[in-house]
């Protein structure tokens, strides 16, 4: 397979609050020493690391520096990172739609871009005139466009909406047919950001399932950037990192994905239950607690251990309520749920006191192992009166459940239940 995408030290340098350099005195200086002397422009030697945490010294800031990468044809690369990374900057490098500080793409082959709600859009026009806009943009003929039409908005799924002005669309709608512009009128090369999300589950899927197509079947190539791991790891060959505008890992995406979790698990905190402010509430959750066999705090145990979950709750009047627990893996999959409505358990609480309810698990929660967030919520009636994400980091250790000397189980599904053979 041949390179279609070639990244040498890309780097893209931003003025903090300000367009451009602020005076022609500024302008006049780095055209002088960089056009007329050919020396080195004297503004790449100042700027900060792309660290949105803290308070910086300089008014610049590297969104990018010293990347390189290459891309093979057919494909899939991910680019994951927290928010403010630079995965959004890298991908409107090369998409063109802005240039680099310094460094050199090479990009072989015609490009079309998702990377926000309505890209390349005209709100006035209706859908059929964006998607032959769109088309002559990625520089296809009126019959290559005419002849992919019914494809391209069958996908969408906007049939009826079709004569309609696109500004009078939904963004889930916008998405849809931007997106099945972008896969069906055939690109080499196709940038996703995570403009996906906006979309519904049923979109979300049919979407990865054709970008999958597209990179298979066809032998285009995809830049897909997500914070969603599992399509990730679903979806793409290969991905990479990148951390305050650097990348930090690349390579097989099993292996990028693990150490992303592993960056994400150390910097996540469970919820601070002193600091809460509650005053506005009539009722609210005064403190929950993951509790070992031996009713003991904790905040890791063993694969098969049993836990249970104990709330303290606290009202200024007398009223009815239920309580929920969800666990969500570091996919951000929701793999255990635990609500009283759903087994009748409706609690009482009197004015002005506390109440503690314990949630019994009849069985050992075989999770695997690895980090789990557990969030709650607390309801009166249909109303979610309270709710606390990451009430505890639950971290599920290694351990040898079936007793035959296997403790890594990471091809196996999220629980695992002790069974037999005959």
């Amino acid at each position: 397979m041949s390179t279609v995408i070639k990244v040498e030290n890309l780097s893209k340098q931003y003025r903090l609050g300000n367009v451009g350099l602020g005076s022609l005195g500024a302008d006049v200086n780095r055209w002088w020493h960089t056009r007329i002397l050919g020396n080195e422009d004297p503004y790449l030697k100042i700027g900060e690391e792309n660290n949105r945490e803290v308070i910086g010294n300089s008014e610049y800031v590297w969104a990018l520096r010293d990347i390189n990468f290459e891309v093979e044809q057919g494909e899939v690369l991910g680019i994951i990172g927290r928010n403010g990374a630079g995965k959004s900057t890298l991908l409107k490098i090369l998409s063109r739609t802005t240039g680099p500080t310094t460094g050199s793409i090479k990009i072989k082959g015609r490009v079309a871009s998702l990377l926000e709600v309505g890209t390349g859009f005209h709100p006035e026009l209706t859908g059929r005139e964006n998607i032959f806009l769109n088309g002559a943009i990625l520089g296809m003929t009126k019959d290559e466009i005419r002849r992919k039409f019914d494809e391209i908005v069958a996908f969408a799924g906007v049939e009826r909406y079709v004569d309609t002005p696109v500004k009078r669309y939904s963004s889930g709608m916008y998405v849809r047919l931007a997106f099945a512009v972008a896969a069906h009128l055939e690109p080499e090369i196709l940038i996703v950001d995570e403009v996906l999300a906006v979309g519904d589950a049923e979109f979300q899927k049919k979407a990865i399932g054709k970008m999958k197509e597209v990179s298979e079947g066809q032998g285009r190539t995809v830049l897909f950037v997500s914070h969603n791991m599992a399509a990730v790891s679903h979806l793409c060959d290969k991905a990479i990192l990148l951390h305050q505008g650097t990348i930090r890992c690349s390579g097989q995406t099993e292996v990028v994905v693990e150490e992303y979790k592993m960056m994400n698990t150390t910097k996540e905190k469970p919820f601070d239950f002193s600091n809460r402010l509650v005053e506005e509430k009539d009722i609210f959750i005064e403190n929950f607690a993951v509790l070992d066999e031996n009713r003991i705090p904790v905040n890791e145990c063993f694969m098969g251990e049993k836990i249970s979950f104990e709330f303290r709750v606290w009202s200024k009047i007398n009223t009815t309520f239920t309580l929920r627990i969800a666990i969500f893996d570091s996919n951000e999959n929701r793999v255990l749920a635990f609500d009283s409505a759903d087994v009748g358990s409706i609690f009482n609480i009197n004015q002005a006191s506390s109440k503690t309810i314990n949630c019994i698990v009849a069985d050992n929660i075989n999770l695997k192992a690895g980090s789990y967030r557990v969030n709650i919520s607390l309801k009166r009636g249909a109303i979610i009166y309270d709710h606390i994400v990451g009430a505890v980091i639950l971290q599920i250790l290694e351990k040898d459940i079936y007793g035959f000397g296997r403790f890594s189980f990471s091809d196996m599904p999220i629980i695992l239940k002790r069974h037999e053979w005959n």
